[in-house]
């Protein structure tokens, strides 16, 4: 902190002028952005964990707060845009840009603050979706599982019966003699959700993990509509998956849940992905490095959008910021689409965003600095 400190007064007064408005504009920008992917499809999480899988409010909170990390990379280089444009805009709207023009001073000089800024808002992102987020989402993701396995275990109780509903009716009802310790004794589970057959589990003592319904001692057998036994099977210990629908959906985080180094062992070794589920990986695994330059890319192009002509009179720094994110987003969201059917290698598809705005990013700055007096 000291040496941040002593960097800091080591600034010009320029530098530190440009950098103080950026960086509480910055601020200003996570935050809000922050709060509108919160407000949306974060909160509409929480609300379906709670409703579907009876996760309790509680745990539900703890878990999108650990999710936030993965949400902070999202919106740093939303506040970085936001910052940039807003303040250049204001800048050039004063004539504060025009003075300094007059006086010699360059648009390259004048952006090199917010230049090296970006770079290390870019490290930092690296940095959280590195260390920070495959920490938090394995915690929420273990977090989760915990809390809906522990929902149908009531300590204590004895001869009870729970039941889990399907979209076309009942699918397995739960018999437990007694529970005690979170661990159910003399189970039976009438399984009902194929159409021909039922199965009929019984086991001595059972629970729930992570991996799914964990039952020990027991036998299964697979029943006909007639009621004939078509098929009997003993076990020491067995492991059913039914009910662990959230399980399923939230092993979809797999990049999520790992390092690039982690994620690139964990394509070399993983030869049961199919095609699709291993160009999603591989394009993940770029974006974990693309996804961070984006902070730098989106100034490349701000820098220069906002230096308003002479003859314009109102602030659209925040008009800009909106369309260029859009913009991104959509041919990120496409590239990725084309990327995981094959149409599109994996790099390109993490990386054509950033391509597309290096590009136009050149350009509009070239233009400005060699067009405008």
């Amino acid at each position: 902190m000291r040496k941040i400190i002593r960097l800091y007064r080591k600034l010009k007064y320029l530098d530190k002028y440009i950098l103080k408005q950026v960086i509480e504009m910055f601020l200003m920008g996570v935050f809000v952005f922050t709060a509108i992917i919160f407000a949306s499809d974060t909160f509409i999480t929480l609300i379906k964990q709670i409703s579907m899988y009876g996760i309790p409010f509680k745990v539900a909170l703890i878990m999108i707060i650990l999710n936030l990390p993965s949400v902070f990379v999202l919106t740093i280089p939303m506040g970085v845009l936001l910052s940039t444009v807003m303040t250049l805009n204001k800048l050039s709207l004063s004539s504060e840009i025009t003075v300094m023009r007059s006086c010699g001073i360059g648009l390259n000089r004048i952006a090199r603050p917010i230049f090296i800024f970006a770079i290390l808002m870019s490290l930092f992102s690296f940095f959280i979706n590195e260390t920070i987020v495959p920490a938090a989402t394995k915690q929420s993701k273990d977090l989760a599982l915990w809390a809906f396995g522990q929902k149908n275990i009531p300590n204590g109780k004895q001869n009870f019966v729970f039941k889990e509903a399907g979209p076309n009716g009942l699918r397995r009802l739960f018999y437990v003699g007694h529970c005690s310790d979170n661990v159910l004794y003399n189970i039976t589970v009438l399984d009902m959700a194929k159409k021909d057959t039922m199965q009929v589990l019984q086991a001595k003592q059972g629970g729930t993990s992570p991996d799914g319904w964990e039952f020990n001692k027991g036998a299964i057998y697979t029943i006909s509509e007639r009621g004939d036994i078509l098929n009997t099977t003993f076990f020491e210990h067995s492991i059913a998956q039914f009910g662990m629908d959230l399980s399923r959906e939230l092993n979809k985080n797999i990049a999520q849940e790992q390092n690039f180094l982690q994620l690139v062992k964990y394509l070399a070794a993983d030869s049961s992905l199919d095609k699709e589920q291993l160009n999603e990986l591989r394009i993940d695994l770029y974006d974990k490095i693309a996804l961070p330059i984006t902070t730098i890319v989106f100034v490349l192009v701000g820098v220069p959008l906002a230096i308003t002509p002479p003859r314009v009179r109102y602030n659209r720094g925040f008009l800009f910021s909106i369309l260029i994110i859009f913009f991104y987003y959509l041919i990120r969201a496409l590239s990725m689409s084309f990327g995981v059917t094959g149409a599109l290698t994996p790099f390109l598809a993490a990386w054509l965003p950033n391509i597309i705005l290096v590009i136009v990013g050149l350009m509009l700055y070239y233009r400005k600095v060699y067009t405008i007096a």
